[in-house]
């Protein structure tokens, strides 16, 4: 399989994008739950800390991600009503805004809170913003509305990719699946 996509399937590296961020955004989420209900304590702290670690590197491959999209090729469309594609297009829009807005809220959030921002123990990220304690609830709200509507939408756009495969039997969903080879 190519790194590059064909006309009948994403390339591996367009697959590896994919499915890696979802699994990295999932994970992001779930210890985001799971660590704002530990109690304070180093631990916690050192959670926090990843999760803004990995956050920032997520802003680092959405990007990367983006310019892989503008210079890769895409595999042809399967035919669908103009409705259906329009939404399509408003959907992967979203996820795209989504997926550069959650790291940007979450480090808004952070410098509003007045938290220093050190990338992997290595390197100190500038704030955002000033401390505001007003800004922070706003950032946080923000942060945590995000990513409710995130997994909406990841929520519909994996309805649509298995209405593709059982009610359409087409060959949208299998362009995208590890592993699968598309290009016969």
């Amino acid at each position: 399989m190519s790194i590059r996509s064909t006309t009948n399937a994403w390339g591996v590296l367009a697959r590896v994008f994919h499915w890696g961020m979802l699994v990295l955004y999932a994970g992001l989420i779930g210890v985001g739950y799971y660590m704002s209900d530990l109690p304070m304590s180093a631990a916690k702290m050192k959670i926090y800390a990843l999760h803004k670690s990995v956050g920032v590197l997520m802003l680092l491959l959405v990007v990367l991600r983006v310019l892989w999209r503008w210079m890769d090729r895409r595999p042809s469309i399967t035919p669908t009503a103009a409705w259906q594609q329009r939404i399509a297009t408003v959907v992967v829009g979203g996820l795209y805004l989504l997926m550069f807005a959650l790291p940007l809220t979450g480090w808004a959030y952070n410098s509003a809170a007045g938290f220093p921002l050190r990338w992997f123990n290595v390197y100190n990220l500038p704030a955002l913003m000033e401390a505001s304690p007003t800004l922070k609830v706003w950032m946080k709200e923000a942060h945590e509305s995000g990513a409710v509507i995130f997994m909406a939408v990841i929520g519909l756009h994996a309805l649509a990719a298995l209405k593709h495969h059982f009610i359409d039997r087409d060959q949208t969903l299998m362009q995208m699946l590890p592993g699968r080879r598309g290009d016969r």
